[in-house]
């Protein structure tokens, strides 16, 4: 992809290595957008591509393509693939975000979404002042490749975008407090280092939206157990950051599961009482998913059993899995013996 144009995706699309839009550096301020808009709706509304083309761009006397959002914001679009801020023309078409990838990838969140309210646009053409997906509170905007995208793309694409939007609803910039507990559980209280004029990949705010991905995020959304900081702990390794993430949604704290035996050099088995029947997913050190256990629930317990082996059937190596719930309740940390 290097060969081809720089680019300016999220990790999880990087890892994908298709070509895809050039883009510039992106703005310094955390809002990316610079504009946020007035939801159309409760909750979070998706507009496809058809639908944003239709009702919310106009055509000015000079044939500019204009989007124009709700609360005024107005981006110009670049309707064409030779076009010179496109550096890499692909095809020669654009392809935007399917709306049912959008939807499913929304479905897919394992985050309370109660009390966030957004617009989703899927563009049509991308943004002239910036290529890629970007959010500011209230506003998504997906921003369309030069080949098609993949599924995984999409999930990845829209999950880190939700992640900003969650973070303007729930720890704007001026909650100062919970910012510093982020920083100091993430271990980026330098901010020197760690700021909004950073490198992409050391802004906090890229960081939180990374994280909620990689925590929250569906099977899609964290296929590649990487985020794009590579410096950084894991999101599933750092002790109380999912909890810290739900309790700004005002959800419960997550518990601690029984895991019996422990270390184990075989099968393990995990519990906990009056617990939701959800999934279980297993991570290893590096962040990606080992397997995902189905709850067994009888006499007011939910039970996990699993026989060390991943989910291609491989018996897990020596180290340290870790455990959490699919809703975020409980997590658990066991030791893998040689």
């Amino acid at each position: 992809m290097e060969a081809t144009s720089r680019v300016h995706r999220h990790p999880a699309s990087l890892a994908l290595l298709l070509p895809v839009l050039a883009l510039g550096t992106l703005p310094a301020a955390a809002n990316e957008l610079g504009a946020a808009v007035v939801p159309t709706a409760d909750g979070i509304v998706v507009h496809d591509a058809d639908e944003t083309l239709r009702d919310w761009c106009r055509t000015d006397a000079d044939g500019v393509l204009w989007l124009c959002l709700p609360g005024g914001a107005r981006f110009e679009l670049v309707t064409s693939t030779a076009d010179p801020v496109i550096t890499n023309p692909g095809d020669g078409s654009f392809h935007p975000f399917e709306a049912a990838e959008v939807r499913a990838a929304l479905g897919g969140v394992r985050y309370p979404l109660a009390g966030v309210a957004a617009d989703v646009f899927v563009l049509p053409y991308p943004r002239r002042t910036g290529l890629a997906s970007a959010a500011s509170p209230g506003l998504i905007l997906l921003s369309p490749g030069v080949y098609p995208l993949p599924a995984q793309q999409q999930h990845a694409e829209l999950t880190h975008e939700l992640g900003h939007v969650v973070q303007y609803a729930h720890m704007p910039d001026a909650d100062a407090a919970d910012w510093g507990a982020y920083r100091a559980l993430r271990g980026i209280t330098d901010a020197t280092v760690y700021s909004a004029a950073s490198e992409h990949e050391d802004r906090p705010h890229e960081i939180f939206a990374e994280d909620f991905r990689a925590l929250f995020g569906d099977a899609l959304a964290t296929a590649t157990g990487t985020i794009e900081n590579a410096t950084l702990a894991p999101p599933a390794q750092v002790t109380g950051l999912a909890d810290f993430m739900l309790r700004l949604s005002g959800s419960r704290l997550a518990v601690t599961l029984g895991a019996r035996p422990n270390p184990t050099r075989g099968n393990v088995v995990f519990s906990r009482s009056g617990l939701a029947t959800v999934a279980l997913d297993l991570f290893d050190l590096s962040g990606r998913r080992v397997a995902t256990l189905a709850p067994q629930a009888a006499g007011g317990m939910v039970r996990w059993s699993w026989d060390g082996r991943d989910a291609s059937g491989r018996r897990a190596g020596p180290g340290v899995v870790f455990a959490r719930a699919r809703d975020g309740s409980a997590t658990a940390r066991v030791t893998l013996l040689p």
